[in-house]
């Protein structure tokens, strides 16, 4: 059968777009259709502008920290719409970089939306198109839960383009989103209320940088109401109320829900083309991307693994290789680092030390970082490594403190390649840095196990 491409890709954010253009420039005849903006989540209304965002924020508080270095600045209020025309502007710059690649590539872009008819036939807007493969790269959306007055409050989506920033807001959530949220909107001059389940903010990370990452949310003048479970929202005069569990009322101009994503699947016909989905919404695929149906593949945050941009492109780029360019691999999702953007931010590697096998040794580290010494603020890094306690590799580390991404990416590179203990001790620090701090861990702070081993003595 003749088909109009090799292969269509349904979704134009970073996985899509790095599918398209490498398989393209294989000489695979490509088409990419997206619906609403190119780059997806991460380049509009994730990681780039909140990223923007997290900057601003931290001018705010260095108009204050320069004090504490003989510099007499006043902080003055914040504008919002300027700094969000700015941002509008770089976006759009970012949206014509990514559908430029994709035209130099040889791919044909259309701008609608794409829905299976069946297993080698999509309608792209009014017209249809087959192609002998298509991958699904349709990223995700944030939720909202199920409670009374949902409606009410913004998600994500909605923070990048409020015409005003709010003076109050209450922060639904305890992720990732709402931690960044939080640290963006108190940088900028706002009173934030943080209302989260769980004890700790950031489940699933290390207890020890969940624990950081309180501290430094309260330093930042966040307001945490942990183990508070959001009942209901309402309106109350000009203002928005949420009731939690604890029956307490908080008010805000602004009620934002950061209670999690789900996958972009539903109106896709996905039932036509014989491909499963999850009762997630996520479609499951083996480890060549390939979905239930066996020319139709899925890619990126659709698949609801690992939601990492990089995560993304590596399988979009991964899978280009292996359909149209000779090269059969794969993509580990074994020691992924990533980061969490808050103030200060936070970044990660391998293993929590709960996941840690017995016997494994924890060091630990806690300072107050040298600018902070001369501006007198509650702010902390945390340092921490986790060995193995029988191969003495380095299989997790994690930091809390100015540039731990920076930081991070580098160890794990070494994390990666197998580097012990041994190998960040004979490391030569650069001093003075914080990163120092990670090849001058001599002490050890505890052992996985050890107190269980010496009661059973």
């Amino acid at each position: 059968m003749s088909y109009d491409f090799d292969l269509f890709v349904i979704g134009g954010g970073s996985a899509g777009v790095r599918l398209a253009r490498i398989a393209a420039g294989h000489g695979a005849r490509v088409g990419i259709a997206e619906e609403r903006f190119w780059g997806g989540t991460c380049v509009n209304v994730g990681c780039v502008p909140k990223k923007l965002m997290v900057m601003a924020a931290e001018y705010g508080f260095a108009a204050e920290y320069a004090a504490g270095f003989g510099w007499n600045i006043i902080r003055g209020a914040h504008d919002w719409p300027r700094f969000i025309a700015a941002k509008d502007r770089e976006i759009e710059r970012l949206n014509g970089v990514y559908t430029g690649l994709l035209d130099r590539a040889g791919a044909q872009i259309f701008n609608a939306r794409a829905r299976f008819l069946d297993s080698h036939t999509i309608m792209v807007g009014e017209e249809t198109k087959t192609a002998e493969r298509i991958a699904i790269a349709t990223g995700g959306h944030p939720i909202r839960p199920d409670i009374p007055g949902a409606d009410l409050a913004i998600v994500s989506d909605d923070a990048f383009h409020l015409p005003e920033r709010p003076e109050r807001v209450v922060l639904i959530g305890g992720g990732y989103i709402a931690v960044e949220f939080a640290g963006i909107f108190a940088g900028m001059g706002a009173h934030v209320d943080l209302v989260y389940r769980q004890p700790l903010p950031l489940r699933g990370f290390d207890a020890d940088l969940r624990a950081a990452v309180a501290e430094a949310l309260e330093a930042s003048g966040v307001h945490l109401h942990p183990g508070h479970s959001p009942l209901h929202i309402d309106a109350h005069d000009a203002a928005k109320r949420l009731v939690t569990s604890h029956g307490d009322a908080i008010e805000g101009d602004c009620v934002f829900l950061a209670t999690g994503r789900k996958p972009n699947t539903a109106g896709l016909g996905l039932e036509h083309a014989g491909v499963e989905v999850a009762p997630s919404g996520a479609i499951p695929i083996d480890e060549g991307f390939c979905t239930s149906s066996p020319h139709i593949f899925a890619i990126g945050d659709v698949t609801d693994r690992l939601n990492l941009t990089p995560v993304a492109t590596a399988e979009g780029h991964t899978l280009a290789d292996s359909l149209f360019g000779g090269k059969s691999r794969g993509v580990s999702l074994k020691n992924v680092p990533s980061a969490v953007f808050s103030i200060p931010p936070l970044a990660t590697v391998g293993i929590t030390e709960d996941e840690a096998p017995r016997g494994a040794r924890i060091f630990l580290t806690r300072f107050t970082p040298m600018r902070h010494a001369l501006t007198g603020r509650p702010r902390r890094s945390m340092m921490k490594l986790v060995v193995d306690g029988a191969s003495d590799r380095v299989i997790g580390a994690h930091m809390l403190g100015e540039d731990a991404p920076e930081i991070i990416q580098g160890l794990a590179v070494a994390i990666t390649a197998g580097a012990t203990k041994a190998d960040f001790d004979r490391t030569i620090g650069i001093h003075p840095t914080a990163a120092e701090e990670f090849v001058t861990l001599r002490g050890e702070t505890r052992r996985i196990g050890a107190a269980d081993a010496k009661a059973a003595e």
